[in-house]
């Protein structure tokens, strides 16, 4: 998986073949083939290690840190935590993001991937995000948990991060100022 994230950072999703990514792991092409079946299934697991930060096989959520931002009783606190955990996830995710969204553009299995991580993994996260802030206290003028995942889903999705960060060229610790202040000001009392 190494090999494979670094042939897709230089060289992007479609100039990476399965059998480069081989030679550089020092392993046949029927080695990767038989681990992971596909260059899109290559480049799945590639992001999942990356969403994770790790290759252990425990849910984003189920881990420490969403797990004390879950328990912290005050929402201000909870969305400063929420903010230092996504914007460090989406400096490892984004470039692998790129590139998913980049092959999501010639290959439809690649497409199909993305929307699956976009609309239904992502919007289930940030539901379950919300509903831990929704049970400290309420949200800004009775706004709906459904809205305020939209909002949350919106304001940290890959796209937004690539034009605050690499467009306007923002430094990782002005991003997640800004996240931290937007959010609660969007959904706090």
């Amino acid at each position: 998986m190494a090999a494979a994230r670094e042939l897709f950072l230089d060289q992007g999703y479609a100039a990476t073949a399965i059998a480069a990514v081989a030679r550089r792991a020092q392993v046949s092409p029927d080695t990767v083939y038989s681990a992971f079946g596909s260059k899109v299934a290559l480049l799945k697991e590639v992001l999942d290690v990356v969403v994770g930060g790790d290759d252990e096989r425990v849910a984003l959520l189920d881990r420490t840190d969403p797990q004390a931002m879950r328990a912290e009783p005050n929402q201000r606190t909870q969305l400063a935590m929420f903010a230092a955990g996504m914007t460090a996830q989406l400096e490892r995710v984004r470039p692998v993001d790129d590139i998913l969204r980049s092959a999501a553009a010639v290959d439809p299995v690649a497409a199909e991937l993305r929307a699956d991580i976009q609309l239904r993994q992502r919007r289930a996260a940030m539901r379950t995000v919300v509903s831990w802030l929704a049970a400290h206290g309420s949200l800004r003028n009775r706004m709906s948990e459904e809205e305020a995942a939209a909002i949350v889903w919106t304001l940290t999705s890959p796209e937004v991060h690539l034009m605050l960060r690499d467009t306007w060229g923002w430094s990782p610790q002005r991003y997640e100022q800004w996240l931290r202040e937007t959010l609660t000001s969007s959904l706090l009392p």
